[in-house]
């Protein structure tokens, strides 16, 4: 074999590989922001003592574990697709998304607001809101760099 083939079947297994290692660093990056909600909930509740509950009366409800992760991985899932859409027509994804990202976190603060929470609990669940969407505003796009530069840097 040549220089110019090898070249060739390099660039033609980076390529394929390139997809691949955006969607297993997506997904790590919603893994990562579930862990780090679920640090924020594990300092909260066992270390702390609060009890984190929402709502009152018959309404209201204790924050799991398992309510943490369920509430950091539809809101990633969601944020993957969006993106996803982004790279496909938008002239700037990144940045696009980064904008929508970054006011989406900000209207989900009124979330915690509008619950009725108030002090440490308030406190803890507008933590794991700010952990969780800048992990997953930050970290997306940042799959997509990681992929296009490893790429690049075989050639």
């Amino acid at each position: 074999m040549d220089e110019t083939t090898i070249s060739q079947a390099l660039r033609t297994e980076t390529d394929a590989s390139s997809p691949r290692r955006r969607r297993l660093g997506r997904l790590a990056t919603i893994g990562i922001a579930a862990a780090l909600a679920l640090v924020v909930w594990a300092i909260a509740v066992p270390v702390a003592g609060i009890a984190l509950t929402v709502g009152a009366g018959a309404t209201a409800q204790t924050v799991g574990p398992a309510a943490v992760v369920f509430a950091v991985l539809v809101p990633g899932f969601a944020a993957w697709v969006v993106l996803a859409l982004l790279e496909r027509f938008a002239r700037h994804p990144h940045r696009v998304f980064a904008i929508v990202g970054w006011a989406v976190l900000a209207v989900s603060l009124a979330g915690p607001v509008l619950t009725g929470a108030g002090g440490a609990v308030l406190v803890a669940l507008l933590a794991m809101h700010v952990v969780t969407g800048a992990t997953l505003v930050i970290g997306l796009p940042f799959a997509a760099r990681r992929a296009r530069g490893a790429s690049a840097g075989r050639e």
